[in-house]
């Protein structure tokens, strides 16, 4: 007899939920992208783009918040979409069941909550969703592990186990769970273990097709700490009823707690060639980025070379989603760098060796966000099941049903002005910046609100935990606002960071420095002049670190404070910015001309030269932007 869980809450839980949707006025109605909560009239065929809140505590009873999202479309068209059901809380170890609503009518109405599988006081969760087309069974892999009711975190070693349901009836009824211990969880994998979360895949093409594949991430424990990371795909030529593990990348951890990388929620997408991307969110990493990838030639077996991080693509530490549609592949994941929030759909054209920025990406939300699935509906649509809330990421899980017509179009090549550092490539003109008459030459004007300079990832640009020296010169009268003049590395209170930036409002021109140091705490130090230098005249501004000390300086007048040591640049994203704060939040009015950095200290002699004239500091140069001139040829604002 399938598994349905606890009788009573099961009816319960099915008569009222369908008594809240038929009460709830947007279901079934298409929602503003940026008004989720309101109703612009009837779902048709043709609305490029339509949303409603499918899963949500005040239209759920039995439930205290629901996480997690998973989709797929069965072999029928039916859209199964899997979330967990947190019964006293949001807390991630507690008392969860896997949850589920169905729809066949390509995602515009949703019948009531069933229940797939109840905890029953433990933790059941992590779906990952796999469809054989082949026979049209739907294969459901998940993770157990004791439940608290005290609202923490599992304890470490956590008692994680890998799981396995299926359904032969659409996702009508499903078959009790059994244990894939034996199978898919070697001794060595003896902490945190999950599964997705999200969908996983059916090879198409190859000598591999019919292969049913998802990801796993997982983790070692020595007896004392947690000694090794490791993530995996699992594959199964069977059609479910039998697993193994495929392609690993296991990632060391050191004993003060470093390590490069920690890939983790793994979505698994098969490209056009059949090729198999994997992307990861990567976490507390010494390599810069919060996204990971690697890829896979043979079906899953193995990787072509370990995970790579992402330092340019711009996100949270956040589990993230990919789906092939059309010529493109699809990026789901929250696109500010700092916080869960802003929602966007990133593509890539070349297959994921290369994502568009965030300038380039669509928009679904500026609400709050945060996990995902994407499903293809047809050839030219698909659904996004997503985290979201006007206050918090947890409130709802939403879907959304979108045309490809509806993204953004591709963009050609951004003007450019050149890096003078030799073998640089240019960097991105953003938003429409102007030449203006400079100190020395030409100058670029920001309007404010969207013009910037964006320089693309290099491996020199990190500044590690180097002494360096930073450069520019500014004019400006804006008496509100913050305005940023340079910005590298991440953002926010915790992200390793290097930033000059005006605020008129607060009298002064603030530069600031957040570090990490081994495994402490990530920790700041700022300086400060005693003037905002808004009068519209040019300035010559410097940041320094070297000797112990952090100096900023204007006009060759400097003033400083300690360091603190440790690196400017780890794990955090990776941007450096002329003129825009990294997650896009403020933008600089006025003119910048002649940026530089070195990554060293530079001496006060050569400060002073930098400051006279235009030439070059011999060696040691990390970037150079003269902003003399705007390269518009094949570019487009």
């Amino acid at each position: 007899m399938p598994s349905q869980g606890n009788p009573l809450r099961t009816v319960l839980t099915a008569v009222l939920t369908a008594a809240a949707l038929l009460a709830l006025p947007g279901t079934g109605h298409a929602r503003s992208a940026t008004e989720p909560g309101g109703t612009t009239g009837e779902s048709t065929a043709s609305e490029p783009f339509e949303q409603q809140v499918l899963f949500k505590a005040s239209q759920d009873p039995g439930y205290a918040c629901f996480r997690i999202p998973a989709v797929v479309r069965t072999a029928k068209g039916t859209l199964l979409a899997f979330a967990e059901g947190r019964v006293n809380d949001c807390g991630d170890a507690g008392d969860i069941d896997i949850v589920l609503k169905r729809s066949t009518d390509g995602g515009r109405t949703w019948g009531p909550l069933q229940i797939v599988n109840e905890g029953a006081g433990d933790t059941h969760g992590n779906p990952a969703p796999v469809v054989d087309r082949r026979t049209g069974r739907v294969v459901l892999a998940e993770t157990y592990n004791t439940g608290r009711t005290d609202g923490r975190n599992c304890d470490i070693p956590c008692d994680r186990t890998p799981h396995l349901q299926h359904s032969d009836d659409d996702g009508r009824t499903w078959s009790e769970p059994r244990d894939l211990s034996d199978e898919i969880l070697p001794a060595h994998w003896n902490s945190w273990y999950a599964t997705g979360p999200v969908h996983g895949i059916q090879l198409t093409r190859g000598r591999h097709a019919g292969r049913l594949v998802f990801g796993v991430n997982t983790e070692t424990w020595d007896g004392t700490r947690v000694s090794a990371n490791h993530a995996a795909l699992v594959v199964s030529d069977d059609g479910g009823d039998h697993w193994r593990i495929g392609a690993t990348d296991s990632w060391p951890i050191a004993q003060d707690g470093t390590f490069r990388q920690k890939p983790s929620e793994l979505t698994v997408t098969e490209r056009a060639d059949g090729t198999v991307l994997v992307s990861g969110r990567e976490q507390d990493g010494t390599d810069p980025g919060h996204r990971t990838q690697a890829f896979s030639a043979d079906g899953g077996d193995s990787f072509t070379a370990p995970f790579r991080a992402l330092p340019g693509l711009y996100a949270p530490q956040v589990q993230g989603a990919t789906l092939r549609l059309g010529d493109r592949l699809l990026l789901a994941c929250p696109g500010d760098p700092d916080r869960r929030r802003t929602m966007l759909l990133r593509s890539s054209y070349d297959g994921g060796r290369t994502w568009d920025s965030v300038d380039r990406g669509t928009v679904v939300t500026t609400d709050w966000s945060g996990y995902s699935d994407l499903v293809g509906i047809d050839a030219g649509t698909a659904g996004l099941l997503y985290e979201g809330g006007a206050v918090d990421a947890r409130d709802e899980i939403r879907f959304a049903r979108f045309t490809e017509d509806w993204l953004t179009p591709r963009r050609g090549p951004d003007p450019t002005t050149a890096d003078l550092v030799p073998r640089a490539p240019g960097a991105a003109v953003l938003g429409g910046a102007q030449e203006t008459a400079g100190v020395s030459g030409g100058a670029l004007a920001f309007d404010g609100a969207d013009d910037a300079v964006r320089l693309p990832y290099r491996a020199r640009l990190p500044l590690g935990s180097k002494d360096f020296t930073a450069s520019l010169w500014f004019r400006y009268t804006a008496t509100t606002g913050e305005q940023p003049l340079l910005w590298m590395g991440g953002v926010g209170t915790t992200q390793p960071q290097v930033w000059l930036r005006g605020e008129p409002a607060s009298d002064r021109i603030q530069g600031l420095i957040t570090v990490r140091d081994g495994a402490s705490a990530p920790r700041s130090v700022s300086v400060r002049t005693a003037g905002a230098y808004n009068d519209g005249r040019w300035h010559h501004l410097a940041l320094r670190r070297g000797a112990g000390q952090l100096t900023l300086s204007v006009d060759g007048t400097a003033t400083g404070t300690a360091d603190v040591p440790g690196s400017v640049s780890r794990n955090s994203p990776f941007g450096v910015h002329i003129g825009q704060k990294l997650d896009s939040r403020a933008h600089f009015t006025g003119a910048i001309d002649d940026v530089r950095v070195y990554d060293r200290a530079l001496s006060d002699t050569e400060l002073t030269g930098v400051r006279a004239s235009d030439k070059a500091v011999p060696g040691d140069t990390v970037l150079w932007l003269s902003m003399d001139r705007v390269d518009r040829v094949g570019g487009s604002h």
